[in-house]
């Protein structure tokens, strides 16, 4: 199942002269399209069930996985040497409680809470990359076979570029660390595209128009602010953000993803600002 780590807002672009912004044919109120959320489940009803072992797979192996994979619900993979050209690496496996049903909605934000944990500190991953990087996770469970029989594991795996027309980057022998001080443009977000919205994100090893440059923390309240504050203090904070980031041209081009109440619950209050550049 694939986990947002890389979600989806709402984007709009902008066109900045001397301080003087202009907001230049955007859609500012129409949600881009959704990444599976682990309550999604990531696959759809009519997929076919995976058989997997009662015992839980161990953690630290390395798989061959492909986007489709990554959207099914369980998965029985062997491991390939880590050494070995590989798109998937286990970085954890915990346990789901035992009185717990198959079908429990529950699971989901428990598994969800705990990979994403764990894939930050694994990863080295801060709060502006887990939303500017194109490394993020998928969990697996047992099938629903293996679950009647006892087993309550669950495996975390980092996968990277699901949205990748070719599919997912190939990873080193460990990711470990990988997002650490400044990553290189291979695990970094951009777009080859004349807006960003729906458009996938690619490495920035490949050629590219936009680029996640920074994250701003929009407000520190707790409550919601309401769409059109968070939109306004996302478009202005993004505008300063990126200027500064393209060392103060006296004309640039500017974007922000910012999102709405539902991610602010669930503990996101930044916005993304991106800039037009190849570089």
């Amino acid at each position: 199942m694939r986990a947002p780590a890389l979600p989806r807002g709402r984007a709009a672009a902008v066109v900045a002269a001397l301080a003087v912004v202009v907001l230049s044919g955007c859609d500012q109120s129409s949600p881009l399209d959704e990444v599976s959320s682990p309550e999604d489940g990531g696959s759809s009803s009519s997929s076919e069930q995976v058989e997997t072992p009662v015992e839980a797979p161990e953690n630290g192996l390395c798989r061959v996985l492909d986007v489709e994979a990554i959207s099914q619900p369980s998965d029985d993979t062997e491991p390939v040497d880590c050494r070995e050209d590989h798109t998937a690496e286990t970085f954890h496996v915990g346990e789901l409680p035992d009185d717990a049903a198959y079908d429990d909605p529950a699971l989901a934000g428990l598994v969800y809470d705990e990979c994403q944990k764990r894939w930050a500190k694994f990863t080295g991953a801060d709060a502006s990359l887990t939303l500017r990087s194109i490394v993020s996770w998928a969990w697996f469970r047992p099938s629903e076979s293996a679950w009647d029989e006892g087993a309550r594991w669950f495996r975390c795996d980092v996968v990277a570029g699901e949205e990748r027309p070719d599919g997912l980057v190939p990873l080193p022998e460990t990711t470990k660390g990988v997002l650490l001080g400044i990553p290189p443009d291979r695990w970094l977000a951009c777009v080859n595209a004349e807006a960003v919205q729906d458009a996938p994100y690619l490495s920035c090893d490949e050629p590219h128009s936009w680029r996640a440059v920074s994250t701003i923390v929009v407000s520190e309240k707790e409550k919601y602010p309401g769409d059109r504050l968070v939109e306004v203090l996302s478009r202005d904070f993004c505008s300063d953000s990126v200027l500064a980031w393209l060392d103060y041209p006296p004309q640039y081009d500017y974007g922000y993803t910012w999102f709405g109440e539902a991610e602010w619950e669930a503990g996101n209050n930044r916005a993304v600002c991106w800039a037009r550049t190849t570089e």
